[in-house]
């Protein structure tokens, strides 16, 4: 069994849907496990990560789209404005997104669908560094099954 950890820094630019699924990738392979689980977890309360299609970037201007028209900046609903209007939408944003994602591994790779990608979720307006931490485990020579 082999085991590795990186910190993977992700500057944005601001809201919006940025792919890391190269950088991940990457990663991976540098490890030679050729069966086990990927952990990505973001340590942020107002960016997220997203497995999602990776093919049409109409699908992630329309989630972007989606997710404005249901928590809309500065709503008066929101007592904590703090940061600024737009940090309790990106709380609720995150809350409805996920912030770890796990991943099989399966012959050096993560095992995305052809059209998935992996993305971080940016959900506060301006800039930001952020962080996404990536656990590898697994098998650099699995047994077959029943062995």
């Amino acid at each position: 069994m082999k085991q590795a950890q990186f910190r993977l820094a992700v500057s944005t630019k601001g809201r919006g849907i940025y792919c890391v699924s190269r950088e991940v990738c990457s990663w991976v392979r540098q490890h030679d496990i050729q069966s086990g689980l990927l952990t990505l977890f973001i340590p942020h309360t107002s960016a997220s990560l997203l497995i999602q299609e990776n093919a049409d970037p109409d699908v992630l201007a329309d989630l972007n789209r989606f997710f404005n028209r249901l928590v809309p900046d500065g709503d008066s609903l929101f007592q904590h404005r703090a940061e600024g209007p737009d940090d309790m939408p990106a709380h609720i944003r995150s809350a409805l997104t996920q912030t770890q994602l796990s991943i099989p591994v399966q012959g050096n790779e993560p095992s995305l669908g052809i059209w998935q990608g992996i993305y971080l979720f940016e959900h506060r307006t301006h800039p930001h560094n952020r962080e996404v931490i990536l656990h590898l485990i697994g098998e650099v020579d699995p047994q077959p099954w029943g062995v």
